[in-house]
């Protein structure tokens, strides 16, 4: 059986072949392409396969946006993928399309020990339900419950529900931002695109200076979240190491939020590009403080197991192994 995987974002786009006597972890053939390079998914995929002579059974697809009726808007990019097009122009019988996170979700029964790092052992239950939280370029929420027989991830987009303030702090950050935007998602503070609004408000509230080379730096910068990021970790500048701060309480107390809602005694799991990033910073004592802060429940949050995913290529993986185990 071939399978055809990817992993499909606004950025970048990961295809690999695969077969299930070689399974998940060890393609045949990989290659990224730039997605903006590209009209179309399928344009990508008839690149990839000019020069090899394979006969697909399956395809499987992590894609950044909502999946509804086998069809999928990419967020951030200009393309429609449509399952029922893809399986009519590859001469490709099954073509599943996921959510991204949904396909992280799918990795997760499968990592091992090297794919992460833990910040709370905690006591895992067996088949308890799992969260998975990933702030990258946007906020990615998904789950994953026992069906009877194995871990099934169900996809969500609770990264766009409102953003609830849990300090005072936090409220002027939510009034500050309403002035930005109709809707102050968790989006808005926890994610890539949300590090330049923590950034903005501390530097309008007056309490940190905003350095001139770093007003230029962001000035010039297409994206200005490396730059804050960078010029926290290894610049030290107060007013950047305040921004990812106030960022490590938010997706703490969010993180928390997820666990209390699917009740993830068997875990939570960090993936996205910025976890692994700043993972000095979540070893602090802020990160798992603000994840536990949850009142009468805080007992149960310090029992729940918290690990960070370092494996970049979780989302593939999880495409790839939903592929292969489809039946």
């Amino acid at each position: 059986m071939m399978l055809l995987a990817g992993d499909i974002g606004g950025t970048k786009t990961v295809l690999a072949l695969l077969n299930d006597e070689q399974g998940a972890r060890h393609p045949l053939h990989e290659e990224r392409f730039p997605s903006d390079d590209y009209p179309s998914l399928e344009a990508i995929i008839a690149q990839f396969l000019e020069d090899k002579a394979v006969t697909i059974n399956r395809a499987t697809f992590g894609v950044a946006g909502p999946v509804v009726n086998d069809r999928v808007e990419v967020t951030n990019l200009p393309w429609v993928i449509d399952a029922a097009a893809i399986s009519q122009a590859f001469g490709i019988p099954h073509v599943y399309l996921l959510n991204d996170l949904e396909a992280i979700a799918n990795a997760v029964p499968h990592l091992e020990t090297a794919d992460l790092h833990t910040l709370n052992p905690g006591r895992s239950e067996q088949r308890g339900a799992i969260a998975v939280i990933a702030p990258g370029t946007g906020l990615g929420e998904a789950f994953l419950t026992w069906n009877g027989r194995r871990y099934q991830a169900h996809p969500s987009e609770g990264g766009h529900a409102a953003f609830g303030p849990g300090n005072a702090e936090q409220i002027g950050l939510l009034q500050f931002l309403h002035g930005r935007f109709q809707h102050v998602s968790y989006e808005r503070v926890c994610s890539g695109i949300g590090i330049p609004n923590l950034y903005d408000f501390l530097r309008e509230d007056g309490r940190y200076p905003e350095p001139d080379w770093l007003a230029a730096a962001i000035a010039a910068a297409e994206d200005p979240t490396p730059v804050i990021v960078n010029a926290a970790t290894q610049n030290e500048v107060p007013l950047c190491r305040a921004a990812l701060a106030l960022f490590v309480d938010i997706l703490g107390d969010e993180a928390g939020n997820m666990a209390l809602k699917v009740l993830a005694t068997g875990g939570v799991y960090l993936g996205g590009g910025i976890p692994p990033r700043i993972l000095p910073h979540l070893e602090q004592p802020r990160f798992l403080q603000a994840f536990r802060r949850k009142g009468r429940f805080a007992d149960l949050m310090a029992e729940i197991p918290v690990h960070v995913i370092g494996n970049p290529k979780a989302a593939l993986l999880g495409a790839a192994y939903y592929g292969l185990e489809a039946r």
